[in-house]
Parts: structure tokens; sequence; C-alpha cells
């Protein structure tokens, strides 16, 4: 019996599955929502089932059956993709799906410029691309749901490997005008009495306490925020002093304001940007000529200033 539904409606499928809503999974496939309606109708009327049960104001929401019928066309989904990889390595091609995690405290700064470099050369290639914390970023490697990860070395399990990149230490970031703006570097037995806006993040929250602790010192936290955008702005704002692993090319705040990054000194260990994955017997070839390419990229733009390379 000849199959009358397309991978391509599956995808839709799946996508307003995860997402919850037409138009936010439209976003992600970049494709009309009139198309993914009509995808989805198609597949109810192909298989005789209701996936989903349609709300006005709270969007739309998996039927018992749409939710078993997620998760195997999701499974169906990776099989496809593993044909690509298989179709790739046998002739030898960079090519097929590719879904790229990175770390949103530098997502910004690498990723958009990293992606453009590497479609170019890779046309063949497919890439999403999701921007979460280390957390997240952590989940979704283990779950399969990115095939790597552009990230710190911070609290990695022993079913991942690890392809460092780069060495960024930590800096303290000021407003011009503060009394340590000027310093060589600043120790946090200098910064304990002074107000901090803290990067509160899973793991890299962690990361920048442990400077003061390793101490026995306790920071004066007066503010916090999960967007580093928002913790820039802050800091050259006056609300506090900020500390982050990244010293941009450019140095002002989002709202135009202008900052200043000291080195911390002490016995905190610099941080090691690199590309998370799975441990696997064998490696794709689109994924190692994404690591090779994040390789010559870190070189060619000198992305955190004169942070060390890792050769």
């Amino acid at each position: 019996m000849p199959l009358r539904f397309t991978l391509r409606q599956l995808e839709y499928f799946v996508a307003v599955g995860e997402a919850g809503s037409i138009a936010k999974a439209a976003e992600q496939v970049n494709v009309s929502p009139p198309s993914i309606s009509a995808s989805i109708a198609q597949l109810e009327a192909e298989f005789g089932i209701q996936l989903f049960v349609r709300k006005h104001s709270h969007g739309l929401s998996l039927t018992a059956g749409g939710r078993v019928f997620l998760k195997e066309a999701a499974r169906l989904l990776n099989d496809a993709d593993a044909l690509h990889d298989i179709a790739g390595d046998i002739a030898e091609r960079v090519r097929g799906p590719l879904a790229v995690g990175c770390l949103l405290t530098f997502a910004q700064i690498v990723l958009p410029a990293l992606r453009t470099k590497f479609e170019h050369a890779y046309p063949d290639v497919r890439v999403r691309q999701f921007e979460r914390n280390q957390g997240q970023l952590l989940e979704m490697l283990q779950r399969g749901e990115v095939d790597l990860a552009l990230t710190y070395d911070l609290e990695l399990s022993q079913d991942l490997t690890f392809e460092p990149l780069m060495l960024v230490p930590a800096y303290v970031m000021l407003p011009p005008g503060h009394r340590f703006a000027g310093k060589a570097s600043i120790t946090p037995e200098e910064l304990a009495g002074e107000p901090m806006v803290l990067l509160d993040l899973p793991f890299s929250r962690e990361y920048f306490l442990s400077a003061f602790q390793q101490k026995g010192l306790r920071p004066y936290i007066a503010e916090r925020t999960g967007d580093i955008a928002v913790m820039r702005s802050m800091v050259a704002n006056g609300f506090g002093y900020g500390i982050a692993n990244m010293r941009p090319l450019n140095t002002l705040a989002p709202d135009g304001k202008p900052l200043v990054f000291v080195p911390l000194a002490g016995d905190l260990r610099p941080l090691t940007m690199g590309v998370a994955l799975p441990n696997a017997e064998h490696r794709t070839q689109t994924v190692q000529a994404f690591i090779e390419h994040c390789r010559r990229f870190v070189v060619e733009q000198g992305v955190f200033g004169s942070e060390r390379v890792v050769a």
C-alpha cells in the first residue's frame, strides 16, 4: 500500500507537538502557519485520528493518541536522519541535518557568524540551533535532541566527549567610573564588599560564586539575572559589578553604555570553551566537519579578544 504522507509532514507535526503552537512551530521550521496546518490536517485524514485538541486561547494540546503518534513520529524522523548520516559517510560528503546547541551566554557573539560560514562551506547541511543554559544543554545532549553543543567544560558527565577550543579566564565587568576600573587585576577579597550583579544560571552561578567560597568569603549579591545582556546593561548603569568568562571585542553594553573588563585574580580556574557531544565509536562526517570549522573559526575571528586558543 503506497504511503500518502511525507517526512516533511511528520517534521511539521513534531514541531507543533513540541512547541504547542502552530505559530511557534512555523518560526522554528521557517515555513508558513497555513502550510503547517494543512500538513497536520492531511496526517489526521490519512490515519483517521485526531492529533490535537484546538483551543482558541491556549494553542494546541496533543490528544492521548497524538502523544503516542508524536513519540513514534520523532523516532521515525531520527531514523531518517541516520540514513542521511550513513549516505554522507559512504559518499564521504558533509550533508544532512545537524542540530547544534550553544550556551546562551555567548551564543549572540559566536553562533550567527560561525553558522553562516559553516553553511556557506557546506550548503548540503541543514543546521538547527538551540540557545540554552548549561543544564539544559547537557540534558539535550543526553536525550539526543542535539548532535553537539558549543559550551564550557562545566559539570560534563562521563558519557560526553569534549573537544576543547580555547581557554576563557574570568573577568570582572565594571562601569568605566568604578574605583577598580583602572586596576590590572581584581581579587575576590577586594570585591567581597561591593554590590554584585550575579549571572544566575545553572552551573555558571556556582562557578562564579566559588571564586569567593574558596577564600571563605560571601559576596554581596545585590541583583540577579539569567540574561547576560541584562547583566551587562545593569553593570554599565551602576547596579554593581559582574563576572563573566568572556571579553567581547565590542565592550559596549546593549544600551550603548561602555564597560571595562578587568581580569579576576585568584585561584578560580579558567573555563575552556569547546564542543561537547555524546560518546560514540563513530563520528559522522558532518559532525567532524563542524568541529574542525569551529577550530578554524576561533583562530580566525579572535572571538574573545586575546584568549588562548587550545591546540
